[in-house]
């Protein structure tokens, strides 16, 4: 069933604007254009999506950040301030646990509901990789894991693809060229990383247009997924059915 699956929508920042994602051409993104409400105010935005499926998880991608910019700190603030019950999952592009800590320090109190998202394409290094996940440091039990891959390659020069033993409990499978695709869901990954990690939470990225897909998907041993076109376009709401 559906209702087992976890939803979080996702919203992508260029600018200070949410735009659409298509297939992970981020020069071609233009400003969304939704059914759930009018512009591309980030808060607003956020504020539809959420209601839209009842979550509790929002999922940003600061393009900004991602594309080698600075991360986009007012828009982040003003996401946790609008949103007090929100988690926010947050990629930035951080090369390393530094680079996360660092925006949490810009947020200040407010980070304690931010969850850095690390992605296998902003890592540096496989000891960049270990050291986010040490079950010593600060983000150990916070952070989550992307595992990034596009038309079929890994976007991994950390190596984070092969060394599940350092993976986190949280982990995202991310399959770009599928996002904003409405092609389906990538369920042969999936089934490869839940071979691998039997234990993890595993969130999907990516593809998914209905409830069918969200069953299939769990089937293949998705935990959640991330949602973006399929709720601005009014294919998926909660209840599912």
């Amino acid at each position: 069933m559906t209702d087992d699956i976890l939803l979080i929508p996702v919203i992508d920042l260029l600018q200070g604007q949410v735009v659409r994602a298509v297939r992970g051409d981020r020069q071609s993104y233009r400003p969304i254009v939704s059914t759930l409400c009018d512009g591309s105010d980030p808060l607003t935005m956020a504020r539809a999506l959420c209601d839209r499926c009842g979550a509790s998880q929002l999922y940003v991608a600061d393009l900004d950040a991602l594309m080698g910019g600075q991360p986009q700190i007012e828009v982040l603030r003003a996401l946790l301030h609008g949103l007090p019950d929100m988690e926010l999952w947050v990629d930035a592009g951080f090369a390393d646990v530094a680079a996360a800590q660092a925006l949490q320090d810009a947020l200040g109190p407010l980070a304690s509901r931010l969850v850095p998202v690390f992605g296998s394409e902003s890592l540096h290094s496989r000891a960049a990789l270990a050291a986010c996940f040490d079950g010593e440091g600060a983000l150990a039990g916070s952070a989550a894991l992307s595992l990034d891959r596009r038309d079929g390659v890994r976007m991994d020069a950390a190596g984070c693809w092969d060394a599940p033993a350092l993976w986190p409990q949280r982990v995202i499978v991310m399959t770009l060229e599928r996002v904003g695709s409405a092609e389906g869901p990538d369920l042969e990954t999936m089934r490869e990383v839940r071979r691998r990690a039997p234990r993890a939470m595993l969130i999907g990225a990516g593809g998914v247009r209905t409830a069918a897909d969200l069953d299939q998907a769990r089937s293949a041993g998705a935990d959640g997924w991330l949602v973006a076109s399929a709720l601005h376009d009014g294919q998926l709401s909660r209840p599912y059915r």
